[in-house]
């Protein structure tokens, strides 16, 4: 791919509803360590990083676009972390929903949701080992 400096690096870039777009901005940086890439217009649009190569543009709640209703899971963003456990606790601190609790599972990871200010689920996730994933019943297709 050829680079281009006004858009986020990464192949694949959520872009998620947020009724104001600065103070989701504010909230995503204080919990959950995200720093701001770009900003578009005063409150239209915010390209975020995280991690090494994550990104996630924040768009404003305009054109038809709305962010999540209440109660409805219609997506998931997952982002790989350091320390899962850690990061639960700064999120609990900036009042982030815990859906699930930092859990350990048969694949490697532990992992734990959380719901923000708008209602977006995330699954924040620690690689605690490499496992085969034979041993847990999926098969590993080395080309995809």
């Amino acid at each position: 791919m050829r680079p281009n400096r006004s858009i986020p690096p990464a192949p694949v870039v959520p872009i998620l509803v947020y009724p104001d777009v600065p103070a989701a901005v504010a909230w995503l940086t204080a919990a959950f360590g995200f720093s701001e890439r770009l900003r578009i217009g005063e409150d239209h649009r915010s390209q975020m990083s995280v991690g090494n190569g994550g990104n996630v543009i924040v768009a404003d709640a305009e054109y038809g676009r709305q962010p999540p209703r209440a109660d409805e899971v219609t997506h998931s963003v997952r982002v790989r972390v350091e320390d899962a456990k850690a990061h639960c606790e700064r999120a609990r601190a900036h009042g982030a929903t815990i859906a699930m609790e930092p859990t350990d599972f048969e694949y490697g990871e532990r992992e734990y949701t959380v719901v923000d200010l708008a209602g977006h689920r995330w699954t924040f996730a620690e690689t605690l080992e490499d496992v085969d994933p034979a041993t847990w019943g999926w098969i590993l297709h080395e080309d995809g």
